[in-house]
């Protein structure tokens, strides 16, 4: 017992973790999701008009849910209520409908219920909620990192708005990390130091979830070893902190347009193990995926092309794919979509095209339309012989007919070369075939 009671004596008093000192109170300090809280946005108009609605919060992991729900109270001045769907049950949820109608009925105050992992509960605890925010006896804030529409009942969602989070981008992250330096006195007293490099590093590794980044700062400067009163974080600290190892990778930096272009290169090479190992570089040392889907998208069109006009539709699918799912299931969706890009046929033909047809618009003068291809709505541009001579494809067999469809100055000019490569092969085949003008050119 002695033993027990000198223990205790000598444990430092306990702190509530970094992410909830430093949490914001009002929407000036809150960081992140600007569609929503920007000038003008939908919940920001809602708070200083002090009419907010039952809504559900969807978004990832460390968003900003739960800090906007206690906002939202904080500023309308309402009775505001937290519980957590694992923990709680009808009996939590009945007590704080009761407190709802006195402070309504005997105070003329507005209750807020705000219930995290709202999809945890089920059916019987989501039904107990839908007359008491019909009748608005309180105003519902459900927080999910799962998609409503599947975890939350239709008449609770019908009575809901349903408001999309974003994962925070790497300088939201570092907004936060920066007022946390700045206005925490646990990690003032510390004398943190810690490199713009240290600090990039905790960055990614955050995955655009605030909490993980601040929880990841406060036990670095915790790990720290103190030397003249200040307490430095290296590398090493960060990789123990974060059980997970620390990649030198600078977003800004010339190492982060370094690596993307490896692996843009890779793809366009066709190699799709150099693809793929670059790729997972990027998504160890924290890449936002969205940034890497972009890119897939851009070489797709430039790098492939005509000779796999699939590569674009699958590229664009792979954006809306990770997008919806993100990390860590998103790696899986660009791993395919690189190895697919890499492994594909490839043609800078439209890329071609397009360079010289803008060349050409620079160099000459902004030619009239050919009268005989513009439209002619009225009677008088008819007569002043718009559309004539104008030969309609379909009225001729293969829907084909040659025609001149640029201006005189340019007259035969090849702007598309398509390659002997994948389904363009093809394509330049049916070309010249129907293009006289095409025949023996390449």
């Amino acid at each position: 017992m002695d033993l027990f009671q000198n223990k205790v004596s000598v444990h430092q008093k306990v702190h509530p973790p970094l992410a909830d000192r430093i949490r914001p109170l009002n929407l000036d300090e809150f960081v992140g999701q600007t569609h929503l809280v920007g000038d003008n946005r939908i919940l920001r108009s809602m708070i200083k008009q002090d009419e907010p609605s039952s809504m559900i919060l969807w978004g990832p992991p460390g968003s900003g849910k739960t800090t906007l729900a206690k906002i939202i109270s904080h500023m309308t001045k309402a009775s505001f209520f937290s519980l957590s769907a694992v923990t709680a049950g009808l009996s939590h949820i009945r007590k704080v409908i009761d407190q709802a109608k006195i402070n309504q009925k005997g105070l003329g105050k507005r209750t807020i219920l705000f219930i995290d992992e709202i999809h945890r509960f089920n059916k019987a605890q989501q039904d107990a909620l839908l007359h008491s925010v019909e009748d608005g006896t309180l105003v519902f804030i459900g927080a999910t990192t799962e998609n409503p529409s599947f975890e939350v009942i239709a008449p609770l969602l019908s009575r809901c708005r349903i408001y999309r989070l974003n994962s925070l981008s790497h300088d939201e992250i570092g907004e936060i990390l920066n007022r946390a330096l700045q206005s925490d006195s646990i990690l003032q007293e510390w004398h943190l130091s810690l490199s713009e490099g240290i600090k990039t590093a905790l960055i990614h590794l955050s995955n655009g979830d605030a909490r993980i980044a601040l929880n990841g700062l406060e036990l670095c400067g915790r790990l720290a070893p103190e030397k003249n009163g200040k307490r430095k974080i290296t590398l090493d600290i960060v990789s123990e902190a974060m059980q997970k190892q620390v990649l030198f990778y600078d977003q800004k930096g010339d190492y982060h347009y370094d690596t993307i272009s490896v692996f843009i290169k890779s793809m366009r090479g066709s190699d799709p193990d150099g693809a793929v190992y670059w790729l997972a570089r990027m998504i160890e040392s924290g890449e936002d995926p969205l940034f890497i889907a972009r890119r897939m998208i851009i070489l797709a069109a430039e790098d492939i092309g005509n000779s796999d006009p699939q590569a674009l539709v699958l590229a664009s699918a792979t954006f809306q794919a990770v997008h919806a799912v993100g990390m860590p299931e998103a790696r899986i969706i660009l791993s395919q979509a690189a190895t697919y890009l890499a492994s594909a046929p490839k043609s800078n033909a439209s890329c071609m095209a397009i360079s010289k047809a803008q060349e050409d618009v620079r160099k000459y003068p902004a030619d009239p339309v050919p009268l005989h291809l513009r439209n002619a709505p009225t009677g008088l541009m008819k007569k002043m012989g718009y559309g004539s001579n104008y030969h309609y494809a379909h009225d001729y067999q293969n829907g084909f007919v040659e025609q001149e469809y640029l201006p005189p100055r340019l007259k035969d000019t090849i702007y598309y070369h398509p390659k002997d490569i994948g389904a363009e092969k093809e394509i330049k085949k049916r070309l010249e075939r129907l293009w006289r003008k095409r025949k023996n050119k390449t």
